[in-house]
């Protein structure tokens, strides 16, 4: 029986047995509407408020700044959809900076707010690692209406090839130009400490499953004074930002392993930063024209990502299925799509390479044999592919 290497953690993590226990007792136990004012939906308000306050001391926010949604695409909507419409209510002008380099949550959610809302969209570009360079936000900083309202959203660590971005350098200029800035934090929820006065944000959007939570929950944080109008209306839940009844299982469950991703932090940082060095060595060492994409060093711990020239990524992924190992592309959201990355051309990779794409994501469960099992599988996987490329051109 083939063993099987789970390295696709940046698409999904499981739930940790801890957090399905805080869980557990919300299914069939405490199972109040938290907008009931008998007893079993004080007790449901209760626990909802007490994990909400856990949230806030985590990213160093005030408790009616935490806003708990279905997950990471909904609050990078609320991001970016909330500030939009209060311009539209104010009449006033409204323009969103974002980069090449995005999660389509941010992408395709600001292309609509511009063809439909009448947005004005900027695009920075972005370094060969997929960085923003403080003088590239400058300069898109630059001629805005001093009667808009301006929205900068960047990525904090890139999905796709792993990068950290400056957030809280380019918070402050963000801010001395008086925009708004939200990053999205979905990949740097569980391996980086978020601490959201140091970072300088306005609104940042996590996701539950990424850090060993349940799907479907996730948390935008809202700072006080931010213009926004909520785009899901209906009953007063979440102080009228985000309506709908509340998953108290999935806030509960996301607050826990929130608090256990920074308790084991350091540790788990430290182990999958080594293996994932490791892992990069013998991938450039083993395997011909192959690249790493991403910053070297500044980069998500336990975070893979490469280009191979003239390797279908796809094909690629199917031989290392056969293997039992189980990776990806980039974005989870992409799988299937044989289409070059957007993420790589922006980082000026050529055709040659932009469909060779492959991201391998360590977890806490990530051994150093599975480590040397893919280092043995892969550079004979990629070979077999570039064969049977060869073979179909010719």
């Amino acid at each position: 029986m083939t063993t099987r290497i789970y390295l696709d953690h940046s698409a999904t993590t499981p739930l940790d047995p801890r957090v399905l226990d805080a869980m557990l007792p919300y299914f069939s136990g405490t199972f109040g509407n938290t907008q009931a004012v008998h007893a079993w939906g004080r007790e449901a308000e209760r626990d909802l408020e007490a994990a909400r306050e856990t949230v806030a001391r985590l990213l160093n926010c005030a408790p009616h700044e935490v806003v708990f949604t279905s997950g990471g695409t909904e609050s990078d909507n609320l991001a970016l959809r909330g500030p939009a419409q209060a311009a539209r209510v104010a009449g006033r002008p409204f323009t969103i900076i974002t980069t090449p380099v995005e999660h389509e949550a941010v992408t395709v959610t600001a292309r609509q707010l511009r063809d439909t809302l009448g947005a004005a969209l900027r695009i920075v570009p972005v370094d060969r690692f997929g960085r923003v360079e403080p003088e590239s936000l400058r300069a898109a900083l630059q001629g805005l209406s001093p009667d808009g309202i301006t929205l900068v959203s960047l990525i904090y660590t890139n999905n796709e090839v792993g990068t950290h971005n400056p957030i809280a350098e380019l918070a402050a200029i963000a801010h001395e130009h008086s925009a708004l800035v939200h990053t999205d934090a979905v990949q740097a929820g569980g391996l980086v400490p978020l601490d959201v006065q140091a970072l300088g944000v306005d609104m940042l959007s996590l996701s539950s499953h990424k850090f060993y939570g349940p799907k479907g929950a996730g948390v935008l944080f809202l700072r006080d004074g931010t213009p926004f109008l909520s785009s899901q209306t209906g009953a007063k839940h979440e102080d009228h930002r985000r309506a709908g009844t509340h998953n108290l299982p999935g806030i509960v469950g996301t607050a826990r392993a929130l608090a256990l991703a920074r308790a084991e932090l350091a540790e788990n940082v430290a182990r999958m930063s080594a293996l994932r060095d490791r892992l990069i060595e013998g991938v450039l060492e083993r395997v011909p024209d192959a690249q790493l994409t991403g910053h070297p060093t500044d980069r998500l711990a336990g975070h893979a990502s490469f280009v191979f020239r003239n390797v279908e990524s796809n094909t690629l992924l199917m031989h290392l299925d056969q293997h039992g190992i189980a990776a990806s592309s980039g974005s989870a959201c992409k799988v299937g799509d044989p289409k070059p990355s957007p993420i790589l051309e922006a980082l000026g990779y050529g055709p040659e390479w932009t469909r060779g794409g492959l991201r391998l994501t360590l977890g806490h469960s990530t051994t150093d044999a599975e480590i040397e099992t893919v280092l043995d599988v892969l550079p004979r996987a990629v070979e077999r592919v570039r064969a049977l490329s060869a073979l179909h051109v010719s």
